[in-house]
């Protein structure tokens, strides 16, 4: 069963394994629609992600933009309607009220919504076609990838008077460096030529070839087995918070179980036959 799908954001599945979700605003550079609401536009992104992590024809979810951006984050220029952005839903996840109401609003909604992107199993990929601003940057810096090209641009909200958020402040120095992510949050925004440098970027190419290096890209990942990425990516993930120690248990402990797998056998069983191999995911 596939997720509700709005028309400001794509879900487009393909038989390779491939799973487009595209931000659809152009004509607002692909601008956010609500906050923290459970129709707007971070929480459709994660819902779409999860249904992609449990559709088993699904092998990796890349995460792009219709137009000329790729996400300009929030709209600041004019929210869209309550019954669009879907204040009056059941379980509205932006609904506060009280003088913590500012808080509340951004950790209990926005903040954990972003967080659902680096819960996803499966490998995500975030196609940079052009700037990504605010919570359009910080999406993609939840992505496991990052594909840009020269018109790619990472903007923070600095001067509109708000500080980088989750995936900026967290993965972001340990993406770059401190010297280099306190350079952007003093300064507020870096070109694709620098971003690739600093290593936000994992692949910089010409815009017209950017659909073709994802492509392609995502087609040897397709190649590996399931499991090993997905118990790499926890393992990795873990790990950024964790010590040397508890890392080799955690490799000990999945190096006997992948071992075992059917997908470990099959990977074995196509290499002496020369053969494309079948995974399953088990």
């Amino acid at each position: 069963m596939g997720p509700r799908v709005v028309d400001y954001l794509l879900y487009e599945p393909e038989d390779s394994g491939i799973l487009w979700i595209k931000f659809n605003r152009p004509d607002r550079l692909n601008a956010l629609v609500g906050t923290a609401e459970e129709n707007g536009t971070v929480a459709k992104v994660g819902e779409y992600m999860r249904a992609g992590d449990d559709d088993p024809s699904i092998r990796v979810i890349v995460l792009t933009g219709i137009g000329r951006a790729f996400c300009a984050g929030a709209d600041l220029k004019g929210r869209e309607p309550a019954s669009v952005t879907g204040d009056n839903l059941p379980g509205n996840r932006g609904a506060h009220e009280g003088a913590d109401y500012s808080r509340q609003h951004f950790f209990h909604g926005f903040t954990a919504l972003h967080r659902d992107i680096s819960l996803i199993r499966k490998p995500t990929v975030a196609m940079i076609n052009g700037p990504a601003v605010g919570s359009g940057m910080d999406m993609a810096l939840h992505c496991d990838i990052r594909i840009g090209c020269e018109k790619t641009r990472f903007i923070g909200y600095q001067n509109a008077g708000q500080i980088i958020e989750n995936g900026g402040s967290y993965y972001l120095p340990k993406m770059v460096g401190l010297g280099r992510a306190l350079e952007f949050a003093y300064t507020g925004e870096i070109g694709a030529e620098r971003a690739y440098e600093w290593g936000m970027l994992n692949h910089l190419v010409p815009s017209e070839k950017l659909e073709e290096t994802t492509r392609a890209l995502c087609a040897r990942m397709i190649g590996i087995p399931p499991m090993v990425q997905w118990i790499s990516k926890r393992i990795m993930r873990a790990a950024l918070d964790s010590s040397l120690e508890t890392t080799m248990v955690m490799t000990s402990n999945a190096g006997g179980i992948l071992n075992a797998s059917e997908d470990a056998r099959e990977s074995r069983r196509a290499f002496v036959e020369k053969r494309k191999p079948a995974f399953k995911g088990g």
